[in-house]
């Protein structure tokens, strides 16, 4: 069985954002590239994988078999600018020649997601350098194959030459999964040619010919990644759902009512104390104390509470009152203040409303006594 040491290239673009693949281009890779690290290490166990974008030729991860590791940073990966494919190949070209194990055979997989502005001279002539380094090359052409195919189908027939098939360009069309489409491809294949689905032969459950029993963790891989899009799928029905117009009606009827309230409590009129008398804020306090027994009459209509410690706070409040409706205790009172003049016009205007109060409720206890 051979060796391999493989760099996978992804591009992380602007046009990974677009749609046309489920959910994005960006996503879909992902579960591609997945797919393609497992596989690979399915083969051997002693297989490298690294990771370099193409856009801006980063090496993200230089080789490893830890495949955690790859789709760790794989993740991190996010679409800006555009593609050099050129000089992002040259660059993965390069991680592979200072590889640990010289033994291993060279592969480079490049994911091609928008398009390429080189020049088919420029990209012959780089096949013919790989073809020389003995550089093995896949390529998977989606999202913008119709504009790509012609300069990668020129670029990979280089590479192999007259006779050659080591190297593979499998173009996606937009509609299924990427990660489907590559498992019937040469690019997951294994060192006798045939591809993860055919050479296992049975159905196992994710919509193409497998048997996880004979790789349990290619199984894994495939399930986790169809697992994440299912989830990423329902997220994404239930944003549509509560973005839908009057999602949001109850919580903006709510402050809009809120507002109002305040509005109201801002713009209610309040006493100016600061302005007032010393015997207006007294004559003030004695309306506050006759709208209070206003409503403490009205509280009194009502059944008593249970609670004796409510009844004995009532029954002191009951008392309270008695004394503040005297005019003869509350005249006392005020003439024993200093600066106070229990004479001025404000305080006998409310000693007067008090006084009829008072006889009033004597009439009427009168009357109840007849």
């Amino acid at each position: 069985m051979v060796l391999e040491s493989t760099i996978v290239c992804v591009d992380n673009s602007d046009y990974m954002r677009n749609g046309d693949y489920l959910p994005t281009r960006l996503q879909a890779q992902q579960d591609a590239v997945n797919l393609v690290c497992h596989a690979k290490t399915r083969q051997h166990p002693e297989n490298n994988i690294g990771l370099v974008t193409l856009g801006g030729g980063r090496v993200l991860l230089t080789l490893t078999g830890d495949v955690g590791r790859v789709l760790s940073k794989l993740h991190d990966v996010q679409p800006s600018g555009n593609i050099n494919f050129l000089s992002s190949v040259r660059i993965a070209q390069l991680a592979l020649k200072h590889r640990q194990g010289k033994n291993h055979a060279q592969r480079i997989v490049a994911f091609v997601g928008s398009p390429i502005e080189s020049e088919v001279a420029d990209m012959v002539k780089l096949a013919k350098r790989l073809k020389k380094e003995k550089v093995n090359v896949d390529v998977v052409n989606f999202g913008e194959e119709g504009d790509n195919d012609a300069k990668l189908t020129k670029f990979i027939d280089t590479i192999n030459g007259k006779e050659g098939t080591t190297s593979h360009l499998v173009s996606v069309p937009p509609g299924p999964m990427l990660s489907e489409a590559l498992v019937h491809s040469p690019i997951v294949a294994g060192s006798d040619g045939q591809s993860a689905a055919s050479a296992m032969g049975n159905t196992g459950g994710f919509g193409f010919d497998f048997d996880p029993n004979e790789d349990p963790e290619l199984a894994l891989a495939l399930r986790v990644s169809m697992e994440e899009q299912r989830a990423r799928q329902e997220a994404e029905a239930r944003n549509a759902v509560s973005e839908t117009p009057g999602a949001d009606a109850p919580a903006s009827q709510m402050a809009t009512n809120e507002e109002e309230m305040l509005k109201s409590a801002l713009t209610e009129s309040t006493p100016d104390y600061e302005a007032m008398t010393e015997d207006e804020q007294i004559a003030f306090a004695l309306q506050m104390s006759l709208a209070n027994d206003a409503e403490a009459m009205e509280t009194a209509t009502t059944p008593a509470s249970a609670d004796p410690v409510v009844a004995t706070a009532s029954a002191a409040a009951d008392d309270f009152t008695e004394e503040m409706d005297d005019p003869e205790f509350l005249q006392g009172v005020l003439a024993n203040l200093p600066g106070v003049d229990p004479n001025s016009q404000e305080i006998q205007s409310a000693m007067s409303q008090l006084t009829k109060k008072q006889d009033t409720k004597d009439d009427s206890k009168d009357n109840e006594g007849k």
